[in-house]
């Protein structure tokens, strides 16, 4: 078996040659990806993807690779909340970059690992550029202060530190390298190969 340059696997079975999605081969191990951006669209596969797992063994740990800046935040709370009503343990695995949403999403699995060289940012919604009446700018920053709330609840009750300690570092930009992480209660292990926590 080897990987193509379009990230298919090439099988030879008793058939002849099979080429198979290389995130296929992943599903049979139940292993998941998160890269780029949390939109709707990498949301909703992701959701399917956990649900048919649960399917296939209710019990079973499923592990999520995370390398995202992050993104939507509607997107992002409805991967969360599908991530805690699965029966099965989600392990998240901070390969590069865990990111706003992303970092909330790492955060929340039932064993976090990063690997040495990865960093998780967490940080305040960002305000979407908008225009409008004075009544609607308000609606929106009370949406925002409600959403920061939210998003502080959530990375408080997963780290282990308090609200106040949290909404301290989302306040700015807060990066935290592998080490960092761990110290902060965002992160339990840092692996040097993937195989660990298996």
């Amino acid at each position: 078996m080897y990987i193509s340059n379009e990230a298919r696997i090439i099988r030879e079975s008793s058939h002849g040659y099979d080429l198979i999605p290389i995130q296929d081969e992943m599903l049979s191990h139940r292993e998941v990806e998160l890269v780029g951006e949390v939109d709707a669209a990498s949301v909703n596969a992701l959701i399917r993807q956990l649900r048919y797992l649960q399917r296939q063994d209710p019990e079973g740990q499923i592990t999520l690779f995370i390398n995202s800046p992050g993104g939507s935040v509607d997107s992002g709370m409805a991967l969360y909340d599908v991530m805690q009503a699965v029966s099965c343990p989600i392990r998240t695995v901070c390969v590069g970059l865990a990111a706003s949403m992303a970092a909330l999403l790492f955060v929340s699995g039932s064993r976090r690992d990063m690997l040495p060289h990865s960093r998780i940012v967490i940080h305040d919604p960002l305000i979407v550029q908008t225009g409008g009446s004075a009544l609607k700018l308000k609606a929106v920053s009370d949406d925002l202060m409600e959403t920061r709330q939210i998003i502080a609840r959530v990375i408080s009750e997963h780290s282990g530190k308090t609200l106040e300690e949290v909404l301290a570092k989302t306040a700015t930009d807060s990066y935290f390298r592998a080490e960092e992480a761990v110290e902060f209660g965002l992160a339990d292990h840092i692996i040097t190969s993937l195989a660990e926590g298996c």
